[in-house]
């Protein structure tokens, strides 16, 4: 599947959570890569909520939890058809369904310049 976002700047939570251990050692067991502390934020055109909820409701890829924390969900992704990494949907989340956030090895925004406004596109292995 493939979407168009328009990068947005998130709320900073990720960071503290992609810094936890056990989060870390899953997703570098899982995808093959250390995720930079923090997600790439798109907001999605709302058309497409019906896409986002089927492909996260499908979603049987998981991250378990440690004691306190909240279960995530990912899918593998690629971005602007070069960048690797995946889309999470944490269990605990106050954004909106048209709300991705995208994980990857580097801050796409220092290494690839991303700002506020950029229309990305991204692909989702369904």
């Amino acid at each position: 599947m493939e979407l168009k976002g328009i990068v947005t700047t998130g709320l900073g939570k990720a960071a503290f959570f992609l810094n936890q251990d056990f989060y870390k050692t899953q997703f570098t067991d899982k995808l093959g890569f250390t995720p930079f502390p923090g997600t790439l934020n798109l907001i999605i055109d709302e058309s497409k909520l019906d896409d986002i909820k089927l492909m996260k409701n499908s979603c049987k890829n998981t991250i378990k939890p440690d004691e306190g924390f909240g279960g995530v969900k990912y899918i593998n992704a690629t971005l602007e058809k070069e960048i690797v990494g995946a889309i999470v949907f944490p269990d605990k989340t106050t954004h909106t369904e048209n709300y991705l956030e995208f994980i990857a090895e580097d801050k796409l925004r220092d290494k690839c310049g991303f700002k506020d406004g950029d229309e990305l596109t991204i692909e989702i292995e369904i």
